[in-house]
């Protein structure tokens, strides 16, 4: 069963929805002792960087979610908040955070670019995302798919290896990672309809494979 963690920081319930309308099964899961039969794992996140590590502890979830992400190998998708929890630290906060990929969380930072003065931060609404490869959770949208974003920081991979997939706003920024079993999404497929669904899908065969 896939579980998706409610921590407090995520759109858990546009989440389970589009699970289920790409064909899949999913459930919430606030719990550590509800990882046990994970067949994979969503970690959404909507907020500030510290608030997430800090309710991530509390959860009780921290110590479970590293076992079965890093030694027990479960795919892992983060979204959003989810997916910059997952280096070591970001400009946002003070908290280190997961630092199961390398690298660091920055905000969008204009200064010094020849950019169209309607950029505005958060980086919100539609954007065309860029796979470096049209396989794994890209594939089939070989054409422009467009995803919906809404955020003030982007992650920055200090292995360029970890990169999957670009995005531009004044400059490009990397918006999709992957390391072995551990994808990451800065944009929210749970909100981007055909394409949302579609990530989704391609998701559910990289689970069933694992």
């Amino acid at each position: 069963m896939i579980k998706v963690l409610d921590y407090g920081m995520g759109n858990t319930a546009s989440m389970l929805n589009m699970i289920r309308k790409a064909g899949g099964q999913a459930e919430l899961c606030s719990k550590s002792e509800g990882l046990d039969n994970a067949s994979a794992i969503i970690l959404p996140g909507v907020g500030a960087f510290d608030n997430g590590m800090d309710k991530l502890e509390k959860s009780g979830l921290h110590d479970a979610l590293r076992h079965k992400v890093l030694d027990d190998k479960v795919p892992f998708l983060g979204v959003c908040l989810g997916m910059q929890l997952l280096f070591e630290k970001s400009e946002e906060g003070k908290q280190p955070g997961l630092g199961w990929l390398k690298g660091n969380v920055t905000r969008f930072d204009f200064s010094g670019l020849q950019h169209d003065q309607s950029l505005k931060i958060p980086h919100m609404g539609w954007n065309v995302v860029r796979p470096n490869t049209y396989e794994n959770l890209y594939t089939g949208l070989e054409e422009e798919a467009r995803y919906y974003f809404v955020h003030s920081y982007h992650v920055n991979c200090a292995n360029p290896s970890d990169v999957l997939a670009t995005a531009h706003y004044g400059y490009e920024f990397t918006c999709s990672v992957r390391n072995e079993n551990i994808w990451g999404a800065q944009f929210h497929p749970e909100k981007s309809h055909r394409f949302g669904i579609q990530f989704f899908k391609n998701f559910l065969k990289e689970v069933n494979h694992a």
